[in-house]
């Protein structure tokens, strides 16, 4: 966790980029718009790395100081906190200085919507909820995997996401071939998204926090991100969702929380709060690992 607060992602020779590229290579090996064969390449892809995950943990298992450096460097890999961070403030900068066309090239390094009519009030509320949603996914879910299951949890759980990234998508290309990587991360970040929503509470606004959550979070499509975002915007006070456009096709998130729309002020107030909560939710996963192992021995 220190590593990736001080240093961020490699960039170059990052495993999890060499690990898409293992993927894309089996994709169009693999690719058919069938969920049976998309299945097929999300099942192998997950159990090659969850065995990786479990050959080192065997390795290292008699070694404690050699489960340290492996359980330590497995983290820092599957960590992205530290360059979520780095790019909303990219984000922010451009902004601040009346680089519209820029921030919203920019801005495309964090969300997929199609940025070219983005105002600048659209360009902070699509990166804020990126944090929201990316603090969930690249810092708690880790986190949490890591501790439940050590390395197979980090290298498994980076996997599933890393193929919802590249392949989960609701296009026609995917929609049927990426249908078992979208419901496997899912079901992964179940846990991850709600232990996000409820420190989110906890370190910002906790009534309003936990209102939006509660109210707002179902009108979102997606089951884990919508209680993030939800919750992020009562701890910041401000209102996210609305309207996105993702290849021609609009989809509309509903309004999240009460406040004004996000800001460009609002991008540092969040990247403020994720990384509060980055360091709450190693404290919880941490001492959650070591009440564990002491009813295991």
């Amino acid at each position: 966790m220190v590593a990736d607060r001080m240093l961020g992602d490699p960039r170059r020779g990052h495993p999890v980029a060499g690990f898409g590229s293992l993927a894309h290579h089996l994709e169009l090996a693999l690719y058919a718009p069938r969920r049976r064969r998309g299945a097929a390449f999300t099942g192998a892809l997950v159990a090659g790395t969850l065995g990786i995950g479990g050959l080192v943990e065997r390795q290292a298992s008699r070694r404690p100081a050699v489960r340290l450096l492996s359980t330590g460097l497995a983290t820092y890999v599957v960590l992205g906190g530290r360059t979520l961070e780095r790019e909303a403030h990219a984000v922010a900068t451009l902004l601040e200085a009346g680089d519209l066309p820029g921030a919203r090239l920019r801005v495309t390094h964090l969300v997929g919507r199609t940025p070219d009519h983005l105002s600048a009030d659209d360009v902070a509320r699509a990166t804020v909820e990126s944090v929201a949603e990316n603090t969930s996914d690249a810092v708690v879910a880790p986190l949490l995997w890591g501790a439940v299951a050590g390395v197979p949890g980090l290298l498994g759980y980076r996997a599933i996401n890393t193929l919802d990234a590249m392949v989960g998508h609701r296009t026609e290309r995917y929609r049927e071939f990426g249908w078992a990587s979208a419901r496997l991360d899912d079901i992964a970040n179940l846990a991850p998204a709600r232990l996000t929503a409820l420190l989110a509470a906890a370190l910002g606004d906790t009534a309003p926090a936990l209102r939006a959550w509660r109210r707002d979070a179902p009108r979102h499509p997606s089951p884990n991100a919508g209680p993030v975002e939800a919750s992020f915007a009562g701890a910041l006070g401000i209102s996210l969702g609305g309207s996105n456009t993702y290849d021609g096709t609009i989809e509309d998130r509903g309004r999240l929380g009460d406040g004004p729309p996000a800001s460009v002020a609002d991008i540092r107030r969040a990247t403020a709060l994720a990384r509060r909560l980055g360091w709450a939710a190693l404290a919880v996963v941490s001492a959650g690992a070591m009440v564990q192992a002491a009813r295991s021995r």
